[in-house]
């Protein structure tokens, strides 16, 4: 299968000038990192250069994922850590084997809103829940081995995630406390220096372009 991600040399940070075949990107960070708005830019930009683009979000994209993320999101399901977790991968496991592995054997750029690193620094990390044989023996075994080709995670303050989500209404986890997002974001610098070599750092606390344009950059200095 082909991979290439290739930036224009005239102008290297110009997001328009990506070319993404048969790649897998993840977008990680807390509710409210500005990941989901990056992932959407990023998929118009790929789309207009004539690439086919699936987008996925976790939990969900099929039958069986899009009814679990209505049981975990649920404010008063009183779903227990452990099946929290579980519930998650199972969602994942389906969502790899309908959608993500079919699009990239057929060479599509696959762009996933939240992957394996939400459930390390969610449910093991956040919530103190540790899986017999660590996340990687967990994470194979739901995706059959498969690992984004890279990862951007958007690393912004629990206080600026907080302002950006507003007033909205909220599902069972955003509705955390302060304390739990910033235990999250800790996991998610542990997992950024255990995988540096996948997981690159995108400083959220900027505005919208100055992130996009970090992301443009990020992703012209891979190619597989």
């Amino acid at each position: 299968m082909q991979r290439t991600c290739a930036v224009r040399p005239d102008h290297p940070l110009a997001p328009h000038t990506l070319h993404i075949i048969g790649m897998f990107i993840s977008f990680e960070g807390i509710d409210g990192s500005g990941k989901t708005t990056q992932l959407f830019r990023l998929a118009r930009i790929l789309r207009e250069r004539g690439r086919e683009v699936v987008t996925v979000r976790e939990p969900g994209g099929t039958r069986l994922g899009e009814s679990i993320r209505t049981l975990l999101l649920e404010p008063e399901s009183g779903i227990c850590p452990r099946s929290e977790l579980l519930l998650f991968c199972a969602a994942r496991a389906q969502l790899v084997e309908d959608v993500i592995r079919p699009a990239l054997g057929r060479g599509a750029a696959v762009l996933a809103d939240r992957f394996i690193d939400s459930t390390t620094a969610y449910q093991i990390g956040a919530r103190a829940l540790p899986f017999p044989g660590g996340p990687e023996a967990l994470h194979g075994f739901t995706t059959g081995g498969l690992l984004p080709d890279r990862t951007l995670w958007f690393d912004v303050s629990p206080q600026i995630a907080r302002m950006r989500r507003g007033d909205a209404e909220r599902d069972r986890i955003e509705r955390e406390v302060d304390g739990f997002f910033e235990r999250v974001a800790a996991e998610y610098r542990l997992l950024a220096g255990e995988a540096a070599s996948r997981i690159v750092r995108i400083d959220a606390d900027q505005d919208e372009d100055a992130v996009e344009q970090q992301v443009s950059v990020a992703l012209s200095r891979f190619s597989a």
